[in-house]
């Protein structure tokens, strides 16, 4: 059997700093220059993760040497760090963009979902859209007008559907252009982070409509940072580091190797996310880490969570009665849970401290699989000194918490609950716990 998708030393560079074409000469000799440095080195010297993506001719590769074979009706999963070479890689593939080494080929009709609302035109109403969006991914007129009410009933805004887009709230806009390419009817589906569009209610639906299609023997390439999705819609994934394929195979081993490169990381030199304008800057450096302290940002469902800032206050102004809080918040920014020690703690610190570092262990918190985020506070007592809020994220992977073989599903919500069953046989008259 054919694969359905084969990619052999696929490879693909940008200049660095270089914002338009040049002259017919720059050219000319900018690709003299690539082909001699191709001859000069070899593909075989280099290791999937090295991190040396520029050589000396300034050219920056986002993609080197990868390769892979995918099977028709088979569901991969590509996962990766931000600037692994997820994105340019479906960008190749779906012929957006030219490689510079290599060739992948796909065997029939390919359905593209890179960047939701592609193709929108905000003078034309919504049933406008449709037409021109659906004929810009590949279907034909004949195919829209079969499948327009099925569209218009999935993007739930059947009332403004003849109202200019420019007049959409951004949420509207994001559920009719996910409702057009969600109802593309291709053999090789390729879909880049489009499981996080809308409100939670969409999401859901969105990922059941991807499953869909998953499951119906359709060929996908999923690309997405929710691992708990890749790892129930797919069986096998891959993983790039560094522009190149650092692990490939079942889906439960690429996590583990995936793990394993999260956890040389967790700490952040300067803390990201924003402050409240009330917040003075005490706080420089944050991090996740394990029960046995080893940084990370991935955990397994019902692990501790370590959470850890320093602080340090450059004016001389010492805190007293050092307090520290900790807001856990999930995808889509609700609060799931928070805790302080002025709250929680069994004794209150005292220390005239002009530095100093807090650590926070929650136990076992019953956070399903997903993407989360932790804002930190910092206090003197009830005082507030600062606050960082979307400070830190991290990702939660599913396990057997209940020891029964069976995962909980992301749809379950936000949290597992834990539960004593009690069955009484009424015909029997005796009470069974189970």
């Amino acid at each position: 059997m054919h694969p359905a998708i084969r990619v052999q030393n696929l490879g693909k560079s940008y200049r660095l700093g270089v914002t338009h074409a040049g002259s017919l000469r720059d050219l000319v000799n900018r690709s003299a220059a690539r082909l001699f440095s191709r001859k000069q080195s070899s593909r075989h010297d280099r290791h999937p993760g090295d991190s040396a993506r520029t050589d000396h001719d300034g050219l920056f590769w986002a993609l080197r040497d990868v390769s892979f074979e995918i099977a028709p009706g088979e569901v991969v999963g590509v996962i990766g760090k931000n600037g692994a070479g997820k994105s340019t890689l479906l960008k190749v593939m779906s012929r957006i963009t030219l490689p510079d080494e290599g060739r992948a080929e796909m065997r029939g009709r390919v359905a593209s979902l890179l960047e939701v609302g592609t193709g929108f035109h905000p003078e034309l109403t919504g049933r406008e859209n449709i037409f021109l969006n659906g004929a810009i991914l590949g279907m034909t007129k004949s195919e829209i007008r079969r499948r327009f009410d099925e569209i218009v009933a999935f993007s739930e805004i059947d009332r403004f559907i003849d109202t200019p887009a420019k007049r959409y709230s951004s949420g509207m806009y994001v559920r009719l252009a996910f409702a057009v390419a969600a109802h593309l009817d291709p053999e090789i589906l390729i879909v880049d982070e489009v499981l996080a569009v809308g409100d939670l209610d969409f999401q859901v639906k969105c990922f059941k409509k991807i499953k869909a299609v998953a499951t119906g023997g359709k060929t996908v390439l999923l690309v997405s940072h929710n691992i708990a999705a890749v790892q129930q819609l797919c069986k096998r994934a891959i993983l790039l580091a560094n522009g190149s394929v650092y692990a490939t195979g079942c889906v439960e081993n690429v996590l583990r190797h995936y793990v394993a490169t999260s956890t040389l990381e967790g700490q952040i030199g300067g803390p990201q996310g924003s402050r409240p304008k009330w917040a003075a800057p005490w706080i420089n450096s944050i991090r996740m880490t394990t029960s046995t302290g080893v940084l990370t940002s991935t955990f397994q469902l019902g692990d501790d969570l370590g959470i850890e800032f320093d602080f340090q206050q450059p004016e001389c102004k010492a805190i007293s009665r050092p307090v520290m809080g900790v807001v856990i918040k999930n995808a889509t920014g609700a609060v799931v849970g928070a805790v302080n020690t002025r709250m929680s703690a069994q004794t209150t610190f005292r220390s005239s401290a002009q530095a100093g570092t807090f650590h926070c262990r929650l136990i076992a918190p019953p956070l399903l699989q997903g993407t989360y985020m932790a804002d930190v506070w910092l206090g003197d007592g009830a005082e507030n000194i600062d606050c960082i809020e979307d400070a830190i994220d991290f990702q939660i992977l599913p396990s057997d918490v209940y020891g029964t073989g069976r995962v909980p599903f992301a749809e379950m919500g936000c949290i597992f609950l834990n539960a004593l069953w009690e069955f009484n046989d009424n015909a029997a008259g005796s009470g069974t716990s189970l």
